[in-house]
């Protein structure tokens, strides 16, 4: 019955390309019009209960069954499977994926609703995994978000260096020996403004504002992990008395900033708490402060997380449609000063990943297992075939509480 509900989903879920699925009994079916319009894929299932469970979760199944080797693709081609998928899925789908899906956008809200200790629980399985994983695959500065190509060609430490100088420009910060030539009427040269980083990673966003910028950083992280290298870099670099790292959640923080900047942890706040996140933010910015908002969101309404995404990389993780995220904002008084799309950047961004990630998977097997590095994988892989595929993005929001707290005119950021 099973293998028959799976020719019948397959049917009619693949409309471009060629898909040839090798059944767990042996026996090869094709889908696709196999006109060139899509990839040209082969896959081998293995294990008869896996039909089922590609029925059933299919959003879930999937990953699962690459991660435990019962789905094999031909030359370990998941780029092309995965675009497939995707292309197909962004088509539409299936009536039994937008039933799921629709389940997921009810329900929400509740999975979303991460109070502290949740919000440290969540934070603990992703980013307090061993920090030798993440040397595999990032940049010497350890950034890990969306780096900005002005062209493709570009290295990752070059685009990892041109986003922190965007957004440097961004919360209007002037160079230590050059001030700022376009200074607004309430900016001056940023030394000794005081800088609070949200989110703050491995310290490489506020040691570049400290170092480069003169500023004062906080930086605050939910991991233990991220806490102690921060802390680490921070001796090292000479910088300790202009930069301090600290383990505590965004909404016990207290006192006043200049400047606030929060780099890829928005995704992990929740809808529940997105009132709470810019209440918070208005009340920590002086009256002529600047904030930058840098975050996953995505081009269609609101949904859900994708339940594999959800179980083994990000719980509580949600990518945020513009929509609800200035809804929050406008209900907390916040102006948006300047937004922008980075659309492509993160898809660069992840190949570069993958590719490091991939040439080192011998040392990622001996940190974990096999599966691991399977599951890390298809979590790279994954994500960026959504964002040339799905509809996923990079939004950029400067925020501030007053109209003139940055130049009128955008001459700031294009022409530093």
């Amino acid at each position: 019955m099973w293998t028959l509900l799976l020719d019948r989903f397959l049917s009619r879920l693949i409309r471009i390309g060629s898909l040839r699925v090798t059944l767990p009994d042996g026996t090869a079916r094709g889908y696709g019009p196999g006109d060139g319009s899509g990839p040209d894929i082969a896959i081998a299932l293995h294990g008869a209960d896996t039909p089922r469970r590609l029925v059933v979760r299919p959003e879930l199944a999937v990953g699962e069954a690459y991660m435990d080797g019962r789905l094999a693709i031909r030359n370990d081609d998941l780029h092309g499977f995965l675009e497939l998928v995707l292309r197909c899925l962004d088509d539409g789908g299936t009536l039994p994926t937008r039933i799921q899906r629709g389940w997921r956008d009810v329900t929400r809200r509740a999975q979303q609703f991460n109070h502290a200790r949740r919000a440290r629980r969540n934070v603990a399985h992703h980013y307090d995994l061993s920090s030798q994983l993440y040397d595999l695959f990032l940049d010497e500065d350890r950034q890990y978000s969306c780096a900005y190509f002005k062209t493709p060609g570009d290295t990752l430490e070059q685009a990892q260096a041109q986003k922190k100088a965007h957004i440097a420009r961004k919360l209007h910060l002037s160079p230590e020996a050059h001030p700022d030539a376009h200074a607004g009427p309430h900016a001056g040269p940023s030394r000794d403004l005081r800088v609070l980083d949200i989110g703050c990673g491995w310290g490489g966003m506020g040691l570049t504002l400290a170092r480069d910028f003169g500023a004062r950083v906080h930086g605050i992280t939910l991991s233990h992990e991220q806490l102690a290298i921060a802390r680490a870099r921070a001796e090292a670099a000479g910088l300790s008395d202009r930069v301090s790292f600290e383990l505590i959640d965004y909404r016990q923080v207290t006192g006043t900033f200049d400047r606030i900047v929060s780099v890829g942890m928005f995704e992990h706040v929740g809808v529940p708490q997105y009132r709470t996140y810019f209440r918070k933010i208005r009340e920590l910015l002086t009256d002529d402060g600047v904030a930058l908002l840098h975050t996953i969101g995505r081009m269609t309404p609101p949904g859900s997380t994708n339940p594999w995404i959800a179980k083994y990389i990000f719980p509580g993780g949600y990518i945020p449609a513009l929509s609800e995220t200035a809804a929050a904002i406008e209900r907390e008084s916040l102006w948006m000063t300047d937004v922008e799309n980075w659309r492509l950047h993160y898809a660069y961004t992840l190949r570069h990943w993958h590719e490091r990630f991939m040439a080192r998977r011998d040392e990622a097997a001996r940190l974990f297992d096999d599966r691991f590095v399977r599951m890390w994988r298809f979590y790279l892989v994954a994500s960026e075939q959504v964002f040339r595929f799905s509809g996923e993005c990079v939004y950029q929001i400067q925020l501030t509480r007053r109209p003139d707290a940055v130049p009128l005119t955008r001459d700031y950021l294009c022409n530093p």
